[in-house]
């Protein structure tokens, strides 16, 4: 069983940045692939990033390519989510989620396996 707790949402002005971040239980976390996926308002959840438990691999959305920079530190067991250039078409609810199956990095949110409870992120315009 992985637990994930997210934390670093909040409201900001168009073009500010916010660091989001997900910290996991379990004695593997290196071995998993982290995501971050989001949520807006009356849409379905959609991929943002993912990293691999090496952190070598580094897939991210079209929409957020070159603003949003994911990260992990496997010492502290935390994956982070880097948004700067932040737009208002950004706003929903974040999650992080864990792949644990050590397969291919995939944005399918079916692959992973386990979720965090989420948090908001608000950018207004």
């Amino acid at each position: 069983q992985v637990q994930l707790v997210e934390s670093g949402g909040g409201l900001v002005q168009a073009g500010g940045s916010l660091r989001l971040s997900c910290a996991a239980s379990g004695r593997t976390f290196s071995t998993y692939t982290m995501g971050w996926f989001r949520q807006a308002p009356g849409k379905e959840r959609e991929f943002v990033a993912a990293i691999s438990g090496s952190g070598s691999i580094k897939p991210y959305a079209n929409s957020v390519k070159g603003r949003f920079t994911i990260s992990r530190d496997n010492v502290k067991n935390t994956v982070y989510l880097q948004m700067n250039s932040l737009k208002p078409e950004d706003t929903a609810v974040y999650y992080c989620a864990a792949d644990v199956s050590r397969g291919s990095i995939k944005p399918d949110e079916y692959n992973y396996e386990y979720w965090g409870q989420g948090t908001q992120v608000t950018v207004s315009s």
